[in-house]
């Protein structure tokens, strides 16, 4: 029986500019890092970024796997990364479940998610 989700990997090769992304714009807490690997934590949870060489270039398959990240104040996390010239496709909106999404980019333009419930 699967208890929970210990982490998720991206791979790219574009190692710098996604682990500036992830530490230094989204600020995330960073677990441990090597070259071309880093690990960021949230309780149990682990982000890595890694190098695979089997990864190349941007996500031309955005749509495959969205990562979502919660926040108590969407307006404003978003104010921020857009001050990062974080790319947002879609602007905070409240969804019929109650809660508010933003989308937008990292680096390799896999999709990420604000939401606020």
């Amino acid at each position: 029986m699967i208890k929970n989700i210990g982490g998720i990997n991206i791979s790219t090769d574009n190692f710098q500019q996604m682990s500036n992304f992830y530490k230094n714009i989204l600020k995330l807490n960073v677990h441990s890092s090597k070259t071309n690997w880093i690990s960021f934590e949230y309780l149990d949870f682990r982000l890595n970024i890694t190098t695979h060489k089997m990864v190349s270039n941007i996500n031309h398959d955005q749509y495959r796997i969205m990562i979502n990240f919660i926040t108590d104040n969407i307006d404003q996390m978003y104010k921020t990364l857009l001050n990062k010239d974080v790319e947002f496709i879609r602007k905070p909106e409240k969804e019929k479940w109650g809660g508010c999404v933003a989308t937008f980019y990292d680096p390799d333009r896999n999709i990420l998610q604000l939401l606020q419930k």
